[in-house]
């Protein structure tokens, strides 16, 4: 038997909460295997939004964004919602001289996905934050949002 990592240093609590008894590693990504036998990390468990018990993949509505010709990035993370938990909300790069609205926005999601999908607010910014590495500071934007600051 071999050993990926033995757990976190000093942590006991978060080391059972990674490794279970059986000893498998939960990474928290999600992924899918293709008819090639590919596999595919598409998202991360804990960046999931759960409305009203629906899951919602950030990474899917984001590539539907992206892939708007009057957008240049984009970014979806939850807003606390009273009646559903959570509701997809995007931060929006729009591409130069594009002065494509919210609406509009709604609107082309919304003929892509199911109800539950549904991106409930969109907020303009000129540049989502990201790590080095290139990865959403999903963290940071979250903070906008509580703190009444979303842009």
């Amino acid at each position: 038997m071999w050993h990926i990592w033995l757990g976190y240093l000093n942590d006991p609590e978060a080391t059972e909460r990674t490794i279970d008894k059986g000893k498998w590693l939960h990474t928290g990504d999600i992924g899918y295997i293709d008819d090639n036998d590919e596999l595919f990390i598409v998202d991360r468990l804990k960046e999931l939004i759960k409305y009203k018990g629906f899951q919602v993949a950030p990474a899917e509505l984001e590539a539907m964004l992206i892939a708007h010709p009057n957008i240049v990035d984009a970014a979806v993370v939850s807003m606390k919602d009273e009646a559903a938990g959570e509701v997809p909300v995007a931060y929006v790069v729009r591409s130069i001289n594009s002065k494509i609205s919210e609406d509009e926005i709604k609107q082309y999601i919304s003929k892509q996905v199911v109800f539950y999908k549904r991106i409930n607010r969109v907020f303009f910014v000129d540049l989502i934050p990201k790590a080095p590495s290139g990865k959403i500071l999903r963290k940071e934007l979250r903070a906008r949002l509580t703190e009444g600051l979303a842009v």
